[in-house]
């Protein structure tokens, strides 16, 4: 009360708690000043960045993401979790501000539950998508960072919207969203097929988040994986990055191997056919080969 006589300042009337986040226009800024510009110059600038991913597959939808929360140069947490669930049939990537994350999840989680009590079932993935984005942009410009991968599965099969705080929507197979994403985008576009198996979406989903841990410095810790099938979401892992990526490293010299030992179990025929001086081709039969006639030794 003190500091308020001292700065003739009067905030809003708040008589109590309320659950609700305030209105767009509604943030407790020093009077005459325009929030967007006051959040702009004088909110702090923190250096932050992840590695989330999920893509849409025959079997339902894979979300993988590193779990290394950073604030500036420093790790704030190195086992944190991005995968947030919504409710039995929907979960999300979380990228940006981890505070706005958690906030916008808590809320959309509590605006599908009376959704799904006024109407008796559970909105579709991108009724939730919609919901979301349509909340969280009524907040452009006010420094809210947000950016999400909404993984579900609903009456028409395996979803997967992106969603981000300026009120971008976006239906796709593959999403990728943070610092790292461009060296997970590189794994991904090399090895996704709609048509792969279990086991092939886990070890694609494992690897590209590996690789982006071991080029992007905001990237680390372990890799969790999550896969969300017609019955619901499962927890599938939780894998040390460097671990995955040091295995990674050994798979090209485990093949080479194979390949050498193969190829020395089974080696190549001698051709017979080679190309003489005069530009005459002379054919030289190994011996038991009736394919050719004698008089044909020679062209």
């Amino acid at each position: 009360m003190a500091l308020r006589d001292v700065c003739k300042w009067q905030g809003p009337d708040t008589p109590g708690l309320s659950p609700h986040l305030p209105q767009a226009g509604g943030w407790a800024v020093p009077q005459g000043c325009d929030p967007q510009t006051f959040l702009q110059t004088h909110g702090p600038k923190l250096a932050h960045g992840t590695t989330t991913l999920a893509f849409r597959f025959r079997h339902g939808v894979i979300a993988a993401a590193d779990t290394r929360s950073s604030c500036g140069n420093y790790v704030a947490c190195p086992a944190s979790c991005k995968v947030i669930p919504v409710h039995q049939h929907l979960l999300g990537t979380t990228s940006g501000t981890s505070a706005d994350c958690a906030t916008w999840y808590r809320v959309l989680q509590r605006e599908l539950r009376l959704r799904a009590l006024r109407e008796g079932r559970l909105p579709s993935v991108a009724s939730a998508a919609k919901l979301l984005s349509a909340m969280m942009s009524r907040y452009r410009g006010l420094d809210l960072c947000v950016a999400t991968a909404l993984c579900g599965w609903d009456h028409s099969g395996p979803a997967l919207f992106y969603v981000y705080s300026d009120g971008t929507r976006l239906q796709g197979d593959i999403f990728s969203v943070g610092s790292g994403s461009p060296y997970a985008y590189g794994v991904l576009d090399r090895g996704y097929r709609y048509d792969m198996t279990t086991q092939e979406a886990y070890a694609l989903a494992r690897c590209a988040v590996a690789h982006a841990t071991h080029r992007d410095a905001y990237s680390g810790g372990s890799v969790d994986l999550f896969h969300v099938r017609e019955s619901g979401w499962e927890y599938v892992s939780r894998n040390d990055a460097w671990v995955l990526y040091s295995e990674l490293q050994k798979l090209p010299e485990l093949e080479k191997q194979e390949q050498e030992e193969a190829s020395q179990a089974h080696p190549e025929p001698a051709t017979p056919y080679r190309a003489v001086e005069g530009g005459e081709l002379s054919v030289r039969l190994v011996p038991g080969d009736s394919r050719l006639s004698p008089e044909t030794e020679t062209l």
